[in-house]
């Protein structure tokens, strides 16, 4: 009896939740694999070596994707060709671009201070706030609900980051007084951040991308900066402060020690602050 194949998306959603991917994670797969499906006109069963290589090839140089896009979408269809179709990757022949060696941009402690004063909203304060001094993802912020606040260990707590790990980061002083404060205008019932007029509901990636980019313009700064900018300055301001890097690395949730070695190169380092190891020894003679 001649049986049809099953939908690729539920497969392949099956497979990543055994896998414990997050539900973010496996919607954003299905998205970019339906798609490819779509650009092709072919079933996913069917798509050829040449039809991907010539869909990456379209996207850098049509499309300017940047590396990391072209490798989720090569991840995407790697797992499909792997584990749900139970094949070998290196029969498919493609590889990932070479990575990009770009530094990230950093603000100075008077940009992040201007920021804060130009910023009147009470919520939108917050936000800049905790996300700089504890050095949040934009997802971290989002998820992130009351009981995560510990202001009696001045913690923050922050529950399934990137990679599905829980941590914890510092809770600045200025930055609970800020958090008080709004609470007491806005009394949010379940996440920290809740939309106006949506009680119990999480703000949207879109607001939070738009009142950071809002106050680093109303503050003057020129830099392009992100949610991840808030990030990247918080590392680094803690690496000039003298804060070892594997400290940095549990405060930021990086699976990789390299990753947090990157803000050495753009950390402002005093090496007059610094002796030689020579001079602590007690030399005779």
């Amino acid at each position: 009896m001649i049986t049809s194949i099953p939908p690729f998306e539920d497969l392949l959603t099956k497979e990543m939740q055994i896998r414990n991917y997050s539900g973010r994670t496996i919607k954003t797969y299905c998205s970019l694999l339906v798609h490819l499906e779509q650009v092709v006109q072919k079933s996913l069963y069917e798509v050829s070596t040449e039809d991907f290589k010539s869909r990456l090839h379209y996207l850098i140089t049509q499309q300017g994707a940047s590396v990391s896009t072209i490798n989720q979408l090569i991840s995407a269809f790697k797992l499909f060709y792997v584990d749900v179709c139970h094949r070998e990757w290196k029969e498919f022949h493609v590889k990932r671009p070479r990575s990009e060696k770009k530094l990230p941009v950093v603000l100075s402690l008077a940009e992040i201070g201007r920021m804060i004063s130009v910023t009147t909203n009470l919520k939108h304060k917050a936000i800049i706030m905790l996300t700089y001094s504890a050095g949040l993802r934009k997802m971290e912020v989002i998820q992130m609900t009351l009981k995560d606040i510990d202001s009696q260990r001045m913690r923050v707590r922050v529950v399934q980051g990137k990679g599905k790990k829980d941590r914890y980061t510092l809770l600045s002083e200025k930055t609970l007084l800020a958090l008080r404060q709004y609470f007491l205008s806005e009394r949010p019932s379940r996440f920290l951040f809740e939309p106006q007029g949506g009680k119990g509901k999480p703000m949207s990636e879109t607001m939070i991308d738009y009142l950071v980019k809002k106050s680093a313009t109303k503050a003057g700064i020129k830099k392009e900066v992100t949610v991840h900018t808030l990030r990247h300055s918080f590392a680094t301001h803690l690496l000039e402060a003298g804060v070892n890097l594997r400290q940095i690395q549990e405060f930021m949730g990086h699976a990789s020690f390299k990753t947090t070695a990157t803000y050495l190169h753009v950390a402002r380092m005093n090496p007059g602050s610094f002796t030689s190891p020579l001079d602590a020894l007690p030399l005779k003679g």
